[in-house]
């Protein structure tokens, strides 16, 4: 067939959405804990430019990437001061940008086809003692119970979102793909609501 059936994700503006009310706090907070880290950062998947430019604010030199042509053009038009660039986590960004102590990634790898790649990618992005940062939706036996008795499962997992979550994660699943990928130091926060029914689930990792 030879039509290209990848669907882009297409973004309409650079405003956070609305699950950076819930990350922001807990990303600042995982900051915190690296105070003698450069302030240099690297995203994957920076989308239409909104957590770039909250990174920037914050101090960080920050560059970005994300496969979407609308969410670069997007990004470049509204933050023109910072570097983002239209690339995939499949490509080797370690070789065209270098090593960072900061690698983010916030619901990204929810859409990824190949996670394995995705966090082979976010190792070979960090330097040595770097830390990386992945949120994705969180996936656990409660909160997937409270899904299917309020009859909500075929919303949360919908197939009719081009584009959408096509992974699904529980800490289980993504402890045992980050330690694949060569991370010893793995921590979790689960954010958003009380721990059981959490909205996302954030990884920390820090490089040997």
């Amino acid at each position: 067939m030879s039509e290209n059936l990848f669907t882009e994700y297409q973004y309409t503006d650079s405003n956070p959405t609305w699950s950076n009310n819930y990350l922001w706090g807990p990303l600042q907070d995982v900051f915190s804990q690296y105070p003698d880290l450069t302030r240099k950062i690297f995203e994957i998947g920076c989308g239409s430019g909104a957590t770039a430019k909250h990174l920037s604010d914050l101090g960080f030199d920050v560059t970005g990437i994300d496969p979407s042509k609308s969410g670069i053009e997007l990004a470049n038009s509204a933050f023109p001061e910072l570097k983002l660039l239209q690339s995939s986590a499949y490509d080797d960004l370690a070789r065209q940008y270098g090593k960072f102590p900061f690698v983010v990634s916030l619901e990204v790898i929810e859409h990824s086809f190949y996670p394995r790649k995705f966090v082979d990618t976010l190792y070979e992005l960090l330097e040595d003692q770097g830390v990386g940062i992945i949120s994705t939706p969180y996936h656990g036996y409660w909160k997937n119970l409270a899904l299917a008795i309020t009859g909500k499962l075929d919303a949360h997992f919908t197939v009719l979102w081009d584009g959408g979550h096509i992974k699904f994660f529980s800490e289980k699943t993504l402890r045992y793909l980050l330690e694949e990928a060569g991370f010893q130091k793995i921590s979790f926060v689960r954010v958003g609501r009380v721990p059981p029914l959490a909205k996302s689930l954030i990884a920390i990792v820090q490089k040997s």
